[in-house]
C-alpha cells in the first residue's frame, strides 16, 4: 500500500475538533506508517489558559512549541529505512499561528525569534491536509469529548484560529495544501467517506492551496 502513496510527510491539519487525530490513527492502521499525535493532554497549563488565556497565554504556547519540537525532533532524527512514511497530526507552523492568536505583541515578537531557531531544523511535510468544518460542528465535537479544560472554547475563538489558518495557506506556496470541506459528515462509521478522503490525500498535488469536497 505504501508504494501508492506519493508522499513520504503527511501532515493534517484542522481546528479544534476538527477529527485530525482520529483521522491519523485510521490512516496509520491501514497503512502501517509510523504515526506522530501531538500529545496535548501533557500540558500542565492547559486547562488554566482556557480559564484565564491572557494571563497564561505565553506559558501554554512555549510549553506546545518546546514538546513539540522535541517529539519531531526524536522522529525525524530517526528515519526507518523501512517505512518511509509518516503520518502527523500537526505541523510546526501551528505553534506560531496559535501564539499569534494568543500572545500580546511584546510576548509574539519574542515567541517567534525562539520559533524561529526551532523551526529552521524540520523539513516542511511533503502534503499539508486541512480537515474544515463549519464552526457550530467544531463545538458539537467538542461537546461530544468532554473534555473538561475545553468547555470554556468559544464560537470566537475557533474563528480566530480557523482565520489564521487560511491566512497561512495564502502564503505557504513551497507545499501542496489540501483543504478538505467535511462539513458534518463522520468518517469513521461511513466507510465511503473515507474512502474518499484517503483518494483525496493519495493523489498528487500542486504547491499550493486547493479546496476540495468530498462526495
Amino acid at each position: 500500500m505504501l508504494k501508492d502513496i506519493p508522499y513520504e510527510f503527511i501532515a493534517i491539519e484542522g481546528n479544534i475538533g476538527a477529527g485530525k487525530t482520529t483521522l491519523c490513527r485510521m490512516l496509520s492502521a491501514e497503512w502501517g506508517s509510523r504515526l506522530v499525535l501531538e500529545q496535548f493532554s501533557d500540558n500542565p497549563f492547559l486547562p488554566h489558559f482556557y480559564n484565564d488565556a491572557e494571563r497564561h497565554a505565553f506559558t501554554v504556547e512555549l510549553f506546545f512549541m518546546t514538546e513539540r519540537h522535541k517529539q519531531l525532533q526524536e522522529a525525524f532524527n530517526s528515519p526507518d529505512l523501512f517505512n518511509p512514511l509518516t503520518v502527523a497530526d500537526y505541523f510546526f507552523i501551528k505553534t506560531l499561528l496559535f501564539a499569534g492568536q494568543n500572545l500580546k505583541k511584546d510576548e509574539l515578537n519574542l515567541f517567534r525569534r525562539l520559533f524561529n531557531v526551532l523551526n529552521a531544523t524540520f523539513p516542511k511535510p511533503d502534503l499539508l491536509v486541512y480537515l474544515h468544518r463549519p464552526v457550530e460542528v467544531l463545538l458539537r465535537n467538542i461537546a461530544k469529548r468532554g473534555r473538561e479544560y475545553e468547555k470554556e472554547i468559544s464560537a470566537e475563538y475557533l474563528k480566530t484560529i480557523q482565520d489564521a489558518y487560511f491566512e497561512y495557506f495564502k502564503s505557504e506556496t513551497d507545499v501542496p495544501i489540501v483543504v478538505l470541506d467535511v462539513g458534518d459528515k463522520d468518517f469513521t462509521t461511513d466507510a465511503e467517506v473515507y474512502k474518499n478522503i484517503k483518494d483525496k490525500i493519495t493523489s498528487l498535488h500542486k504547491n499550493g492551496i486547493g479546496v476540495l469536497e468530498l462526495k
